[in-house]
């Protein structure tokens, strides 16, 4: 749901930039958990205070009560357990949802695999990689493109031609 970008202050506060569509969220959650990228494991910590700063969230993490302790946490992925997300509406997908599922055109033309998302300035993009490798599609999603997301089938059918 975000990562830690740096240390906030010199009491261990830490700057979270995230990555959800409502930024907030991550407020009202009283446990984080937290991965550094070299880590194979998650660790819950509690979350004593947190607080929107800007674009991004700044927090106060039990046991973290120093600026170099909370340097430590630089490049941390953010996360909740599913079960404490609210559900999403209807036609709305977390994008861990999406991730992995296939996408196939109009046609019929199978264009690989989502490895993930990222946000443009207008809305979030598929990524979309082929099983040869390759170039990486981006595809918006938008409904103008994306015609149906079956979660069950993990399928994405969209209007998009293979050589866009």
């Amino acid at each position: 749901m975000g990562r830690v970008a740096a240390p906030h202050g010199v009491r261990g506060w830490v700057k979270v930039v995230p990555w959800s569509q409502d930024p907030a969220s991550l407020t009202g959650h009283r446990a984080w958990w937290l991965k550094k990228p070299e880590a194979d494991a998650w660790r819950e910590i509690e979350v004593m205070h947190a607080r929107m700063h800007g674009n991004a969230l700044v927090a106060e993490l039990a046991g973290v009560g120093s600026r170099e302790a909370a340097s430590a946490l630089r490049g941390s992925d953010v996360a909740v357990p599913r079960a404490m997300l609210e559900p999403p509406a209807a036609n709305e997908y977390y994008w861990t949802d999406l991730e992995g599922m296939d996408v196939v055109n109009r046609s019929g033309a199978r264009l690989g695999r989502v490895v993930g998302l990222t946000q443009s300035g207008a809305h979030p993009l598929l990524r979309v990689v082929g099983d040869e490798g390759g170039a990486e599609r981006l595809i918006p999603f938008v409904a103008v493109y994306i015609d149906r997301v079956d979660g069950d089938a993990r399928r994405i059918d969209v209007d998009w031609e293979a050589d866009y």
